[in-house]
């Protein structure tokens, strides 16, 4: 039979169908999935909540701008910082009741503890997670291959960028399990285009999270202008429908957004506008304040934290290209979409790679994309790789071969994924450990304080019998986070959230007005670094004394193993490597002790 000739561009351009019409004239069938759907969320679930019961606390925001407002909503007391301050108002009240609610919800239930609140909180988003990364997979194996589906699984559930994300309590994370809905929303050509639903997600991960993450469906909505350019007035007016009605649910989430945010602020407050103002057009410095980063910040965090799925996923625009050039069958659609569905990627990469002020959690919105470029990356390769063409270079090299160089790469990639997950749960988890025996000793509205470990402490949910965080002087010089006002005036709850302010600014200028005098103390929060200490000429700066070894005033409660991350070397500190006397010192990792002291009765410290 003789083969069909391929179409000039011309030809193409004169039988363009809009892809809504295709749909609306047939179903597709639907491919089959690699594996069952249940199983696969599973997967996602499984390794979110390992990230639930183990992960660190990874950023002192997470603590003090989002743990501790919403300990506040339950319980009535906890620190703020300025962004809640109704003078700036950078932070959405709404967020923090959704994910109180939820911790109101443990307290119905028996044995409820505030730390049982913590970690229930952290159940429930390993649950959305999971199925928001499931609804992603579906639609992966659905629209382009269930071996790409496979490789998205094991690039999220094995990294430990995933462990950092999928359960912080970070708007970023938030924006993450929306982008994913509403990627799978436009990717999702099934009964026709699902623009007005794609946007309405990211719209709710901006509005309701982070306002930047909405930018990732910038790539969609292009694709969306391009096919509704290219085909008939009526189709353009269909397109323009779906993304004016994208624009009005958008809307209505910001009304809704802003009217909880005027109840507790008591005044009308735009937050999402207010964080965009804040970060792009602030007169006083703007987050560049608390330290900016070279160029290189995310490509050496997105290296560790996603090893070979990074590589991979930064070669797939050019593998695909290449791949496009050499098997020119594939269609104008498709060929399209593909780089549609890449961009995101890279897009997100460099516009944050631009930005002076960089932090890991940046990222995350981005990390269910990178997963996708670099299991399309995979696919191709392994596309490439099964040529049994004995003519070709690759076709000579032997089945085995491939299967086993194949197999042992993403062996690795588990490998070194674990490694990394476990040394960082070894590493730092003592602050998460500390305060167990606060349930049993102390007493009602002790003080717990902090000096230079006050970046460390994981929130008010870990002190019991409503005992207080407090700040003694360290040599840090920025500024701390207050204390929400417990009155109870005027119309309404929560008074806290809408009494003026002391002591609050967005330029990071210390108040002295936060320190307490450490004979207030109760408790008092350190570490000791021995192996700093043994260095040739170490002094303890003046307001950073050895509180653990001062034994005339405190005793240790409860010490657990904390990394001294200044003396190890660059390995060991990046992977976990076992204590083991075969291993050579330069490979490793080096203690100190993250403990909880009380003040001996006798002692007037």
């Amino acid at each position: 039979m003789a083969q069909p000739q391929p179409r000039n561009r011309a030809q193409q351009r004169r039988e363009f169908v809009h892809p809504d019409a295709e749909h609306g004239r047939k179903k597709d069938k639907p491919k089959p999935y690699g594996i069952e759907p249940i199983t696969a969320f599973y997967c996602f679930l499984g390794a979110n909540l390992i990230a639930a019961l183990f992960s660190p606390i990874q950023d002192c925001d997470e603590t003090f701008n989002y743990w501790e407002p919403t300990h506040y909503l339950s319980h009535g007391y906890g620190l703020q910082t300025w962004e809640y301050s109704p003078d700036y108002a950078i932070r959405s009240w709404l967020y923090i009741g959704l994910h109180a609610v939820v911790g109101n919800i443990r307290r119905l239930l028996p044995q409820s503890t505030k730390v049982s609140e913590f970690y229930f909180v952290r159940y429930v988003l390993a649950f959305v997670c999971a199925l928001c990364q499931t609804l992603m997979w579906r639609v992966i194996c659905r629209t382009l291959n269930p071996r790409i589906g496979l490789f998205f699984i094991l690039a999220l559930v094995f990294s430990p960028g995933n462990f950092h994300a999928s359960t912080a309590y970070l708007p970023s994370s938030f924006a993450m399990y929306m982008v994913m809905v509403g990627a799978a929303a436009f990717m999702n050509w099934s009964g026709g285009l699902k623009t007005s639903q794609g946007m309405f997600w990211f719209a709710v991960g901006g509005v309701f999270g982070w306002p930047f993450a909405a930018a990732l469906c910038a790539p969609f909505l292009l694709e969306e202008g391009l096919f509704a350019v290219l085909s008939d007035k009526e189709r353009f007016f269909e397109a323009a429908l779906r993304v004016f009605r994208g624009i009005v649910a958008a809307g209505i989430l910001v009304f809704f957004d802003m009217a909880i945010n005027t109840f507790f602020y008591k005044k009308i407050e735009v937050v999402s506008w207010n964080i965009v103002k804040y970060n792009l057009f602030s007169s006083t410095g703007g987050p560049n304040l608390y330290g900016t980063e070279p160029w290189t910040f995310y490509f050496k965090n997105l290296a560790l934290n996603f090893n070979v799925w990074f590589i991979l996923a930064l070669l797939s625009l050019p593998l695909f290209l290449l791949h496009k050039y050499f098997a020119s069958t594939q269609s104008f659609h498709s060929g399209l979409r593909t780089v549609v569905f890449l961009a995101p990627f890279y897009m997100w990469l460099g516009i944050f790679t631009a930005q002076p002020h960089k932090e890991e959690r940046f990222m995350y919105p981005a990390y269910p994309f990178l997963a996708l470029n670099a299991a399309i990356s995979l696919h191709i390769l392994l596309t490439a790789l099964g040529n049994a063409d004995p003519r070709s270079l690759v076709g000579k090299i032997p089945a085995r071969v491939k299967l086993f160089t194949v197999s042992l790469a993403l062996l690795l990639s588990i490998d070194l994924g674990v490694a990394r997950v476990w040394g960082i749960y070894s590493a730092y988890s003592a602050p998460l450990a500390i305060y167990k025996p606060l349930e049993t000793m102390g007493g009602q509205g002790d003080s717990v304080c902090f000096g230079k470990e006050w970046y460390r402490f994981p929130s008010s949910y870990f002190l019991p019998r409503d005992m207080r965080a407090k700040w003694v002087r360290s040599e840090f010089r920025g500024l701390l986070p207050g204390e929400f006002s417990e009155a109870r005036t005027g119309f309404g709850f929560w008074s806290g959230t809408w009494l003026p302010t002391t002591g609050l600014n967005d330029q990071n200028e210390e108040d002295a007005g936060k320190y307490v005098d450490l004979r207030m103390c109760d408790f008092l929060v350190d570490t000791q670094f021995p192996e700093q200490q043994r260095q040739q000429g170490w002094k303890a700066p003046p307001n950073e004394p050895d509180y653990v070894a001062d034994t005339e005033h405190w005793e240790e409660v409860k010490c657990v193993p904390f990394l001294d991350a200044a003396s190890t070397p660059f390995l060991p500190r990046a992977l976990w490597v076992p204590d083991l006397g075969i291993i050579p010192e330069r490979f490793r990792r080096k203690w100190g002790r993250h403990c909880l002291l009380r003040k001996k009765k006798t002692s007037a410290a």
